[in-house]
């Protein structure tokens, strides 16, 4: 047995050994005097200053995540919920510097569905010089960085549609093949100047199409592919922890000040709007969700609260840059109503999104990305119809073509994958597992001593 483990132990170090040698050997082919960026704009120490802490505010929001998970579920399960956003810290800033910014970002092949591998290893990223074809004014690297931070939270939220039921091993694995096949060209698509969505005048500001709906609607497949919770929905799962929750919102809403802000990528007015929107529709998302349940159920609650502040940033995040602050109370308000109905309703569908995973981040995400076309002004100059290349109508009607083109992509794609861990590892614990908690099962620890 030692010397089995001890075998182990020196694979995992020859690899990372072996990935060090390439990669460096990579970077430094890449960011020597030799092969220097292509003259373009030049590093702005302003701009740089904010990205810089909107990265770290990004990150920020991935602990805040397993605060707002690990507080929903039961106590028994706390500690393997909040592994899996730590799991995404770990393996998917790997998987980013070493192919997966490349996928994303890298020269344009196949007509705009995924990047080439001209940056693998991080080469020709450069520290020191802004990426040329982007017109931004931060170094390669950052942008690289900042941008690493949402291909880290993004599969990070679909864990909460399986919660208290999949194998972390199960899920290491389809964290990798997820951040590589999915999320990647759909960044592509979107974000990347020859990214074909980007091309037909798709519109997504800080990731309402990108992250919110690649990860909802894989959440949704994952919650189908795993089954419902035993037990669900006859036994009471009630959240262990409240504060967790609250806390874990707490943080989203501040990190999410990077989120939209710093996707302006320079410290100006168009950052200074997408924060403001930020604020805004999560107030106003908040105050509708807590309504809706006084209304209907006569008391309001700190999750209904939570949520709804939740999902009214998810909303706003395709618009925040494109939109009016006062508009931003309709998108916050709407997105948050149409949340709650399809979180709500739930049971009724039939399926298990135990944090809901899906009727928060998908639903959301389509809706904010609608919104965005139908909000859009004129004065921000941003979209193409307002430059007069479409009418307001026809942005509409794209907005909605690249919501539809992800989910089903999305879908499809996030489906195959969890069939194929599946029938490699197997995907859900053992019942018994269920009983006793993941924690001790999957991880030989608890999360509370008394």
């Amino acid at each position: 047995m030692r010397s089995r483990t001890a075998a182990r132990m020196l694979t995992v170090l020859c690899l990372f050994m072996g990935l060090g040698l390439v990669g460096v050997h990579a970077q430094e082919a890449g960011s020597g005097a030799a092969s220097p960026e292509p003259p373009g704009p030049t590093v702005n120490a302003a701009d740089t200053c904010w990205v810089l802490a909107s990265t770290a505010l990004v990150l920020f929001m991935t602990p805040g995540l397993a605060l707002f998970y690990g507080g929903l579920v039961r106590a028994k399960n706390v500690l393997s919920t909040m592994m899996h956003s730590f799991a995404a810290m770990m393996v998917v800033s790997l998987v980013w510097v070493l192919w997966g910014y490349s996928l994303a970002f890298g020269e344009d092949l196949f007509g705009g569905v995924v990047g080439g591998f001209d940056h693998l290893f991080l080469k020709d990223v450069s520290w020191d010089t802004p990426r040329s074809d982007l017109g931004v004014t931060i170094p390669h690297l950052l942008f690289c960085m900042y941008q690493a931070m949402f291909a880290i939270i993004t599969p990070a939220l679909i864990s909460g549609a399986f919660a208290e039921r999949m194998k972390f091993s199960s899920f290491a694995v389809f964290l990798v093949l997820w951040s590589t096949l999915v999320y990647s060209p759909i960044a592509h698509w979107v974000w990347h100047p020859s990214g074909w969505l980007a091309g037909l005048g798709v519109q997504d500001f800080a990731g309402g199409t990108v992250v919110h709906i690649s990860s909802g609607i894989a959440a949704l497949a994952a919650a189908l592919v795993l089954g419902k919770r035993k037990g669900y929905p006859h036994t009471p799962m009630i959240p262990h922890s409240m504060p967790w929750c609250a806390l874990g919102a707490g943080i989203l809403w501040f990190g999410w000040f990077g989120f939209n802000g710093g996707s302006a990528l320079a410290s100006n007015g168009l950052a200074v709007v997408a924060f403001s929107n930020t604020h805004i529709a999560a107030a106003a998302a908040a105050l509708a969700w807590f309504s809706a349940e006084w209304i209907l159920r006569g008391k309001g609650t700190m999750l209904g609260l939570a949520t709804g502040a939740v999902a009214g940033l998810v909303g706003i995040t395709p618009a925040a840059g494109f939109v009016t602050p006062i508009s931003a109370i309709f998108v916050g308000g709407i997105t948050s109503l149409v949340c709650y109905f399809f979180v709500s309703k739930k049971e009724s569908f039939g399926y298990d999104d135990s944090l809901d995973a899906f009727g928060v981040h998908g639903v959301g995400g389509t809706t904010g990305a609608i919104l965005t076309g139908v909000f859009a002004y004129q004065p921000l100059g941003l979209a193409l119809f307002l430059n007069g290349e479409i009418s307001k109508g026809t942005l509409i009607m794209r907005q909605v073509l690249g919501a539809g083109v992800t989910i089903l992509y999305a879908f499809v794609a996030s489906l195959i994958l969890l069939k194929v861990v599946d029938a490699l590892m197997g995907l859900r614990v053992s019942p018994d597992a269920e009983d006793s908690g993941l924690d001790v099962d999957q991880h030989g620890e608890g999360g509370y001593t008394f």
